[in-house]
């Protein structure tokens, strides 16, 4: 598998509008009408997701392998929040993400995010218990 080249400072960004869906009432994380944890960390690493897609040859792929997470503000149903992954460091496959969350201005979360390149197919029959 040859190996994509992704340098540190590549970025992506994606948005999610707080539904009731998304709360720690519905996710199971808490019990108040407001973002969850869990949630944060999905948006967190779909923005490393979309980060490294455009640079994926056919049959590669990422998966995340670690995270680390700061949820440091509440945001309430009907407010828009933004990811922001940087790629800031690569390590072989290794690819260490510092995600920053917004809800305008304020700061909702600071996410770090290791994710690694490999085979998709090799992958999957490993998950499936083939050979």
């Amino acid at each position: 598998m040859e190996l994509p080249q992704f340098s540190p400072g590549l970025s992506a960004r994606v948005e999610l509008t707080v539904t009731d869906a998304d709360t720690a009432q519905s996710v199971g994380s808490g019990d108040v009408p407001v973002l969850g944890t869990p949630r944060v960390l999905a948006l967190a690493e779909a923005a490393t997701v979309a980060a490294t897609a455009r640079l994926l040859p056919g049959g590669v792929t990422t998966v995340g392998t670690r995270a680390e997470i700061e949820h440091r503000a509440p945001t309430p149903v009907g407010r828009r929040v933004t990811a922001l992954a940087t790629l800031a460091k690569v390590d072989g496959r290794k690819l260490l993400f510092e995600v920053v969350v917004r809800d305008g201005e304020e700061l909702v979360a600071e996410v770090r995010v290791e994710r690694v390149v490999l085979d998709r197919q090799r992958f999957i029959a490993k998950a499936l218990g083939d050979s």
